[in-house]
């Protein structure tokens, strides 16, 4: 499968076309509606989540709620287009229009000056309309007609907040995925540890008093994977290599992890390795969870933890020196609307970013031109995991 993604932040609408479903897959507005909901939530977003009330409309691909086989298109208005017809216009702008409000002036930690010298574009709105993390409406859009498939194969994924500005969930025990889901989704900064929530708030809120933004760590959780999926033989397709370029595509993300992570360094292989039992009911599973679910590139059909830090936004309302780009000369660097911490939010995103990559490498690897037959291959490979 693969997909694309068009648009502007402030530009009429973002739009993406999914290739590669299986035809027969249930699908609706509404099972992509809910997770765009999720990603405008969270303590610290800004004023546009209150302008913008996302809604996906199926344009094509999909008839009586069934998909056909045939590309799926997506479209996602932006409503807040209406304040910024002149300025985003598609036709050719007059010169004497004042309204064009040239920004030469590029933020510190963000594509804008970097991206005018690749394209040559003298007016860095050009890269920050498109550089904006409002392109990831579209993403959760194509991430959640993939964790509807993922679904209907028994497997469900989960995004969540670990850590914001400092501030860690210390409770990370949870009954079952659906407990981690349901206490998530009640908290503001989708977290666990309700302390540990209440004080990321209180840092939010003294971030964005300052005019500044603060950072942080979101882990999506898989069950249900099956064993097998991904491959050791060839680089680029090791599954967990995939879902890492996945996670590291997200606006601001700059780390990612599985399983201890980064704290595999600091232990003894006899700490780090997930000793492998057999029973007659369950097959081969780990004793521990310590490599996230992941061996050899290939999924061990164990719970899948992937971790990613995301930087604090660069758009600050305290703004870093910068440079102008026309006359040279230091300035307080442009500020553009934004939010003080959009780790809850990112942590939707990431969610839909490592749904995709498994679905996709289902799809891949137990192809079938028939959501049924994907189906039936799947619990194929899942009864000869445990009979192996």
């Amino acid at each position: 499968m693969r997909y694309l993604t068009s648009g502007e932040s402030h530009g009429p609408q973002l739009t993406t076309i999914i290739e590669g479903l299986p035809a027969g897959m249930p699908l609706l507005a509404e099972d992509i509606n809910e997770d765009l909901a999720r990603r405008q939530k969270g303590h610290g977003r800004g004023r546009r989540m209150q302008i913008e009330k996302d809604q996906a409309q199926i344009v094509g691909g999909v008839r009586h709620g069934q998909t056909l086989g045939s590309p799926v298109g997506l479209v996602v208005e932006n409503k807040d287009w209406t304040h910024w017809t002149k300025i985003m216009g598609i036709e050719p702008f007059e010169e004497s229009d004042e309204v064009k409000r040239q920004i030469s002036r590029p933020r510190p930690g963000h594509a804008d000056l970097v991206g005018g010298m690749k394209y040559g574009h003298r007016d860095l709105r050009n890269v920050l309309e498109r550089s904006s993390a409002r392109e990831t409406t579209v993403r959760v859009a194509a991430g959640s007609v993939a964790k509807k498939l993922l679904k209907l194969l028994g497997i469900e994924v989960v995004g969540h907040v670990l850590e914001i500005g400092g501030i860690k969930s210390e409770n990370g025990a949870y009954e079952s995925i659906d407990h981690l889901r349901t206490v998530t989704e009640e908290s503001p900064v989708r977290c666990l540890d309700e302390e540990a929530g209440q004080k990321m708030m209180d840092l939010i809120d003294e971030a964005k008093k300052n005019g500044d933004s603060i950072g942080g760590v979101v882990e999506v959780v898989v069950e249900g994977m099956p064993a097998g999926v991904g491959s050791y033989v060839h680089y680029d397709r090791k599954l967990d290599a995939k879902i890492a370029r996945a996670v590291m595509s997200i606006n601001a993300f700059k780390g990612v992890e599985f399983g201890l992570g980064f704290e595999m360094a600091r232990k003894p292989g006899s700490e780090v390795h997930d000793e492998i039992i057999w029973d007659e009911q369950n097959g081969y599973t780990r004793r521990t969870n310590r490599l996230g679910g992941f061996e050899g590139g290939m999924s061990t059909g164990m719970p899948i933890s992937v971790k990613g830090v995301m930087k604090p936004i660069p758009t600050l309302y305290k703004p870093l020196e910068s440079v102008d780009i026309e006359t040279k000369e230091p300035f307080r660097a442009s500020i553009e609307r934004s939010d003080s911490c959009a780790v809850p939010a990112a942590s939707v995103v990431a969610e839909a970013v490592v749904a995709w990559e498994l679905a996709s490498a289902i799809v891949e690897q137990f192809h079938s031109d028939r959501f049924d037959q994907l189906l039936d291959n799947v619990e194929r490979q899942r009864r000869a995991s445990r009979e192996f």
